[in-house]
């Protein structure tokens, strides 16, 4: 893959934009690779050129990657006021629960659709998905979906008042379980020691709801990339993007083999 610049917006010319109804919604979604579709759900403020480089990464390792945009400005590097401006519109959307525990944001019954959607264009086993910060979770639920297989839940943000709560109703969380012990699957999780968006309470939370079919990875501080953007630099002010943002793209280093161990957890479930 040919070195970009993060600092500079990504035209994302490398993936064919499409729009796709699903449940009568029509939602815009950039489309690259070939192979078992995996979904890559953006983090705060959208689709930067960070989070475009781990789809790259994932089309990369043999996969058909689907990339919705879900807010914000499609490849943009995050500024400060654009992406507060972002983040304060999808906390009092109706598509997403940004504050509240114990229940599914609604925007997850689309994204469902979109797996189904996946599978029946790519084929194979079934797709896999990774959410990152505030759609951190919606990996979880959408294994309501048949054939999702490798959900990923990078940094998961939701509830943002309540450091213990999933951002999950409780007979859904339930319904996960069974499925994860029916069809032996397991939910990969990541966050940094000290983040203060996805804290400790909150895998304790999944742990205590999914047992041992939840497994969560937790890198120290030290392992994160400090030159950041603006919109990070200003308002994320602790470690927090796994896989974008704060990924240091070197060898050897903890980031990179998180970005692995998710690359090899997609191939595992969805090439065997």
């Amino acid at each position: 893959m040919p070195n970009r610049s993060m600092k500079e917006d990504d035209p994302l010319e490398d993936f064919t934009r499409r729009e796709i109804t699903l449940d009568g919604i029509a939602k815009v979604v950039y489309v690259a690779g070939t192979g078992p579709g995996v979904i890559v759900m953006a983090e705060m403020p959208g689709i930067s050129p960070h989070v475009a480089r781990f789809a790259r990464w994932v089309r990369d390792a043999g996969f058909t990657v689907y990339m919705p945009s879900l807010f914000g400005r499609d490849g943009a590097v995050p500024g400060v006021e654009e992406g507060a401006a972002v983040f304060q519109r999808a906390c009092v959307s109706a598509e997403f629960r940004a504050l509240a525990s114990n229940q599914s944001s609604p925007v997850t019954k689309w994204l469902r659709s979109l797996a189904r959607f996946a599978r029946g264009e790519c084929g194979g086993p079934g797709v896999g998905a990774i959410g990152m910060c505030f759609t951190g979770n919606f990996a979880l639920t959408m294994m309501l979906e048949p054939s999702m297989l490798a959900p990923v839940l990078s940094q998961p943000s939701l509830p943002l008042n309540d450091p213990a709560g999933i951002e999950i109703a409780p007979d859904e969380i339930r319904a996960v379980r069974e499925r994860l012990e029916r069809d032996d699957l397991t939910v990969m999780a990541y966050r940094f020691e000290g983040d203060k968006f996805c804290m400790a309470q909150r895998f304790k939370a999944y742990a205590e709801a999914l047992g041992d079919r939840f497994v969560g990875r937790v890198l120290p501080d030290s392992a994160a990339n400090t030159d950041l953007a603006p919109f990070f630099a200003r308002h994320v002010t602790t470690p927090h993007s796994v896989v974008t943002a704060h990924l240091i793209d070197e060898a050897g280093q903890p980031t990179i083999a998180a970005r692995d161990e998710i690359l090899a957890f997609f191939r595992h479930r969805l090439r065997s």
